[in-house]
């Protein structure tokens, strides 16, 4: 166990698989107890199940962490603040949270329905607002604290994907507001737009040559929570990661047009 983090506690929303769980066990090697959400969905979103953030609890207590699994609905303000509120009762503060909780509803903008449209900006935008909005009252009155979102190259346009692309568009302007509105507070936002193997890229058509792993994205996460970070004003930027490397938002950029994309280009109506 090392000690980057000790004696934070941090909040990971989408902790039970890929990035997010990466995130949680490298915090919680750093020392910091970590409240786990998940609320355990498929990548569409559907077939809830907790199972999957008690897991990832379980994995960290084994090596000696210290966890508590939360398998709340982060697109529920109700959601949000139990993530907060549970951090509080376990641990008694709160000093980080990183949203990386996220489903897929690919569709051609003019075949979108609402439902698809709702639930991927719910779980993504919403998800991200809900928590940022629970922990930073806290935070406020801490005098300290760390908000990170998870966004995309994606951000700036999607063949099949307009519904998770605008989403993580307004991460980056919430992150941003969020850094110029609680900085006097002594608190700190960024996103990170991540180029890594999960279950929501595995259907990318193309082969990433920047494409890198969920522990490559979990230690730029962890450095982002720390003091050296908050300390060095690093706040209200957006980083991309890939294969262990980071630079600015651009370079992700149009990273993945997804399986609709594949389909359109062969002649397809997705």
């Amino acid at each position: 166990m090392g000690n980057f983090l000790a004696g934070k506690v941090v909040a990971v929303t989408g902790a039970g698989r890929g990035i997010g769980r990466a995130v949680a066990i490298a915090a919680a090697a750093e020392g910091a107890r970590v409240v786990v959400n998940d609320y355990g969905v498929s990548v569409d979103g559907s077939s809830p199940t907790s199972e999957v953030a008690e897991a990832v609890v379980k994995e960290i207590v084994a090596v000696g962490g210290e966890a508590v699994a939360v398998a709340d609905d982060v697109s529920t303000m109700a959601g949000g603040q139990r993530i907060v509120d549970v951090a509080l009762s376990s641990y008694g503060r709160l000093d980080g949270v990183v949203c990386v909780a996220g489903i897929l509803r690919e569709r051609m903008l003019f075949n979108m329905t609402e439902d698809e449209w709702d639930s991927v900006v719910a779980t993504h935008l919403k998800g991200t607002f809900t928590l940022f909005r629970a922990a930073s009252a806290v935070m406020r009155k801490q005098r300290g604290g760390t908000l990170i979102g998870f966004t995309s190259g994606n951000h700036q346009g999607s063949v099949s994907q307009a519904n998770y692309s605008a989403a993580k568009g307004g991460i980056i302007s919430l992150v941003r507001s969020a850094a110029l509105g609680l900085h006097k507070y002594g608190v700190t936002a960024n996103a990170v737009a991540p180029v890594a193997r999960t279950r929501m890229s595995a259907g990318v058509p193309m082969e990433l040559a920047e494409i890198g792993e969920p522990e490559d994205v979990a230690a730029l996460v962890v450095y982002l929570l720390s003091d050296r970070a908050r300390e060095g004003g690093v706040t209200g930027q957006v980083y991309t990661i890939g294969g262990g490397e980071a630079g600015g938002v651009g370079a992700a950029a149009g990273a993945a047009l997804g399986v609709c994309g594949e389909w359109v280009d062969a002649g397809g109506d997705c």
